[in-house]
């Protein structure tokens, strides 16, 4: 068994009840089931850990100690295990410096490109620099033809200030006799006298040649010297003509740089003096350098290794935003977020939200106000640009009259006004603060760096190019766009630069094809880790294994196809039948239809969630799940079904509109939402959807209607946010980032829990808060563990233990408190029951059992109450959310906007879900859901459809309008898939 399955016996970890199964090795496994019914915790908490774990141990303990170790799980035992990887969706870096480019290193190659193959070029004269050795020189010299004069010069002062008495001097001691001054030619002791005052031109005559065979011995230790003269520096000016005319007046001569002399630029008129002042080179000369130097503006490379190209490394990264391409700047759009305020109202929310209130402030805008010749009650959006720059900006150096009262007293000083934004920009450099900062920096955004305009690298990287091109030009195309450059670039190449370049190019273009294949083409390489998806991150971090190439592993997946659109799930599986492909072992937990029915084989966990599942309904084959009596197999098989609605709703006759948005890669788009509707935003994966949806309209409206300091994305205007009264963001970050936060805690429920226990008789006997029952505070907690119920114990090369705290038992409270008890229950007991237990527990107490019935209506009731919020999901912290917004008092005209919301959700979950949408809406609400799932856009009122492509082909709208008019678009690919669906419901 164990050479052709992994056996699992007695597997259980969490809610597993025991189970043993045999899954075939080398095949694409896919364990699906209810949200909750344990797949998790069989293919991450039992399968993967247990052999993460046996591989780590097989190391030496010097080595173990520099690894984490998994917890050996709960289970009897598990044979054929191979050494396993996990690619789970959190797993990306939120470090800036993390991009797409460098997680998939195809990065590292790109920088040992441009360290190979790459040429300088000059900023100066846009010609390429080469470094050149004496030899090529005197070939290059050689060149002219026969009888040509010209001198041979070291350029030793090159548009410097001085007199240079001592040095002449010393070069006439050197036996030099002859110099150029400023293009004039003078005996050594006959040099004129020179203006310390001016700029000078300084050349040492170290030889007089005429071309002709046998003078190669003498020109190379005429350019030995003329290079020690100069530091590096040669020039040779020819006597009579020009270097075309010498050539025989080609259009193309070949220089020191390697490139035509007809494409030399004029220098900038501030570079050097003398001959070469905004004139380029003169005609008559060939400039020789044995470093990388430009010979106009002095501009040089030390050395071109791949480290130069690193903007994670001193050598390579930009000196001013320390190669992080942008810097942290005030914005006007948060210094004043509420244009329609007065400056006496506070439009100027730093400066009217100071604490204590300063008088200082108004003194000055007073002061700014009767100089500029404004009011301090005209609106803000009234004021005149000018009047609004000087505010911001200050008076630029210009002093101004600013009247002062003290106490009684009044007086006027006159100086320059720095402005509100260079006032919060002094405060910041000089606060030492950590809390002022923070508040300083809710002013703040991300702008791009000035200096580098957000290519991260000094200019001495970004002057080194293949075919004209810098490295940070590719690493901003689409991975699609840098596939076609990349398998292009080697026709530009020099048969040289090719034979070094093919392998490089090899590597990159196969991890381009990869990340193209998972459906990821749209993806910018310099887009940072930080602001990608879950599912993103995972196929990044999958198109990575491919690469490597590896076989006889075991690979456990989490849901790959979150964020992917039908078009490019074909591709997403065609990928992890290749990994399977090459010898590996592939699981899959996932609920997306086409992976189930692609798998090799399938396990189906239920039959229900929490403590209702762990248990296996049915595994083998498609034909042998289809057959089995689970709700899984019911959708499957098509006992069960999402309904189509047999009537659309046509919305409260008001619509909002969202007019010329230009986010990312929206192209000037409008669009209405039909207000009371239930509206889903469609389109491939990097259409735009998010850049529309939350970027701009949400961002629009919190700034609007919530009064949020948020920047909404570049766009005209919003209308008909006067019929909403609030919008509401449910999206997947956690509710919480320490184990102390949980379901009850997020909802408020917890606080009912603890005033409820606190009006218990007991309690109120011994003089019990509602704060003796937090396992945060001291009072009610167990001191041993703090109130965690854990106890952790470094292990040093062992995996850290955690064991369960002696005195309390796990219970996070002290003896005492837990001697309250409400129905034979303590606090610890309450926390440590599911959601669907407190709802019948609490059935008497309306203001817990609401919160608790909200969360199981929302598919959560097998969540325990105190589950940590660590251990939630990305969907199941975007449901928490939901239910704690469902069970606030409904207006009836609130904006919801929730992205993706059946990430991680069963048929029968995204049924119960769709229901509680489709409620909200019945009150009169508005719910906009950015959603792949063709069930949930099949019960759609309305869709907006963008595309057609993801990236710069997007950020159109293909389609807008009623489900079965978007499926009649032959554009629009969610039409095409939502098109049988919408036909079988019929």
């Amino acid at each position: 068994m164990s050479l052709t399955h992994i056996s699992v016996r007695g597997a259980r970890e969490h809610n597993l009840k025991g189970i043993d199964i045999d899954l075939p090795r080398d095949k694409l496994i896919v364990i699906t089931g209810l949200s909750g019914s344990g797949k998790s915790s069989l293919a991450f908490d039992t399968i993967y850990a247990e052999g993460q774990r046996r591989y780590v141990e097989s190391l030496s303990a010097y080595a173990r100690q520099f690894l984490e170790m998994m917890q050996k799980p709960d289970v009897e035992h598990i044979e054929g295990l191979s050494p396993a990887i996990s690619i789970e969706q959190k797993t990306t870096s939120r470090n800036p410096r993390s991009t797409v480019a460098t997680v998939t290193e195809i990065y590292d190659y790109m920088r040992l490109l441009w360290a190979r193959v790459g040429v300088p070029y000059s900023p100066a004269t846009g010609l390429p620099i080469t470094a050149q050795t004496v030899t090529q020189m005197v070939d290059r010299v050689m060149q002219l033809p026969e009888g040509t004069r010209a001198y041979l010069l070291a350029p030793v002062v090159r548009g410097r200030k001085g007199e240079y008495r001592k040095e002449l001097l010393e070069w006439q001691k050197a036996g030099y006799t002859r110099v150029r001054i400023d293009g004039e030619f003078y005996p050594i002791e006959e040099a004129p006298a020179l203006d310390k005052k001016y700029k000078h031109d300084i050349e040492v005559v170290v030889d007089r040649i005429v071309v002709k065979d046998g003078i190669q011995t003498r020109l190379a230790d005429s350019f030995e010297q003329a290079l020690k003269l100069a530091e590096g520096l040669a020039f040779v000016d020819l006597a009579d003509g020009t270097v075309a005319e010498a050539m025989g007046g080609a259009d193309s001569v070949p220089t020191a740089f390697g490139e035509a002399r007809a494409t030399f630029t004029p220098a900038p008129s501030n570079v050097t003096g003398g001959a070469m002042k905004g004139t380029g080179l003169p005609p008559n000369r060939i400039v020789f350098s044995e470093k990388f130097a430009c010979p106009v503006s002095g501009f040089t490379i030390a050395e071109i290794e791949p480290r130069l190209f690193s903007f994670n490394a001193p050598q390579g990264a930009c000196p001013d935003c320390d190669g992080l391409g942008e810097r942290l700047e005030f914005d006007p759009q948060l210094v004043v977020p509420n244009e329609a305020l007065s400056l006496k109202q506070g439009a100027v929310v730093p400066w009217a939200k100071s604490n204590p209130p300063s008088p200082y402030y108004m003194q000055v805008l007073s002061s700014l106000a009767k100089a500029y010749d404004f009011e301090l009650t005209t609106p803000w959006n009234k004021l005149q640009p000018d009047q609004r720059l000087i505010i911001l900006h200050g008076t630029g150096g210009m002093p101004v009259e600013l009247t002062f009262q003290d106490g009684r007293k009044s007086y006027t000083v006159k100086k320059a006004f720095e402005g509100v934004i260079g006032n919060l920009n002094r405060r910041m450099l000089q606060t030492d603060s950590a809390w002022m900062r923070e508040e300083l920096g809710k002013f703040q955004t991300s702008q791009p760096c000035e200096t580098c305009h957000g290519a991260r690298l000094k200019p001495e990287a970004l002057s080194v190019k293949i075919a004209g091109t810098n490295i940070s030009e590719p690493t901003r195309m689409s991975v699609a766009d840098a596939l076609v450059w990349f398998s292009t670039i080697d026709a530009q190449l020099t048969p040289t630069q090719s034979q070094i370049a093919k392998a490089i190019l090899k590597e990159i273009n196969e991890r381009l094809g990869f990340l193209n294949n998972v459906g990821l083409d749209y993806l910018n390489l310099d887009r940072t880790s930080g602001t990608l998806s879950g599912g993103e991150s995972q196929r990044i971090r999958l198109a990575s294994q491919i690469g490597s190439g590896l076989s006889g592993v075991l690979y456990v997946l989490d849901e790959p196809s979150i964020g992917l659109h039908q078009k490019d799930n074909d591709r997403l599986l065609a990928t992890l039948q290749r990994l399977r492909d090459l010898g590996n072992t592939v699981i899959v937990v996932e609920h997306d239809e086409d992976a189930i029915r692609t798998a090799d084989w399938i396990v189906d966990l239920g039959p229900g969630a929490g403590v209702h599942g762990g248990t296996v309904m049915a595994e083998g084959t498609l034909e042998t799940i289809l057959k089995a009596k689970s709700l899984t197999a019911d959708y499957l098989n098509g006992t069960r079904e999402i309904a189509v609605p047999k009537k659309r709703r046509k919305g409260n006759g008001k619509k909002l509109t969202l007019h010329g948005a230009r986010a990312n890669n929206l192209k000037n788009v409008t669009a209405s939402i039909p207000l009371g509707t239930f509206c889903c935003i469609t389109g491939v994966s990097g259409s735009g959807k998010s850049s529309f949806t939350i970027d701009t309209l949400y961002a629009a409206a919190a700034r609007s209607l919530n009064g949020a300091r948020v920047i909404a994305g570049a766009h005209d205007k919003v209308t008909g946010l006067e019929h909403c009264d609030k919008v509401i963001d449910i999206d997947q970050s956690p509710i919480g980032r320490t184990p102390r936060s949980n379901p009850a805690t997020y909802t408020g429920a917890f606080t009912n829990i603890r005033d409820w226990f606190a009006g218990l008789p007991e309690s109120e006997a011994r003089g019990y808060k509602p704060g003796r029952f937090s396992f945060n505070v001291k009072g009610g907690r167990c001191e041993t563990c703090s109130g965690d119920g854990l106890i952790k114990i470094e292990m040093h090369f062992l995996p850290d233990v955690y064991v369960t705290c002696e005195e309390c038992h796990g219970k996070r409270y002290n003896r005492e408190t837990l001697e309250v008890k409400w129905k034979g229950l303590s606090i610890a007991d309450v926390l440590d029951m599911t959601v669907e237990d407190a709802v019948e527990v609490f059935k008497a107490v309306p203001p817990i059992r609401d919160k608790m019935a909200m969360l199981a209506e929302v598919g959560l009731g097998y969540v325990k109450v105190g589950q940590q919020a660590t251990t939630l999901s990305g969907g199941e912290a975007q449901r928490v959310k939901l239910a704690k917004e469902l069970s606030r008092r409904s207006t009836g005209q609130t904006l919801y906007i929730l992205d993706e919301p059946t990430t991680g959700l069963h048929f029968e979950d995204v049924r119960k879900l769709l229901e509680v949408l489709h409620r909200l809406v019945e009150q009169g609400n508005s719910v906009v859901v950015i959603e792949h799932n063709l069930d949930v856009i099949k019960t759609a009122d309305w869709i907006i459809d963008l595309g057609p492509e993801g990236g710069v082909k997007g950020g159109e709208i293909v389609a807008e309008g009623v489900p079965e008019e978007v499926a009649k678009n032959p554009r629009s690919y969610t039409g095409h898939y939502l098109k049988p669906l919408l036909e079988r419901g019929k």
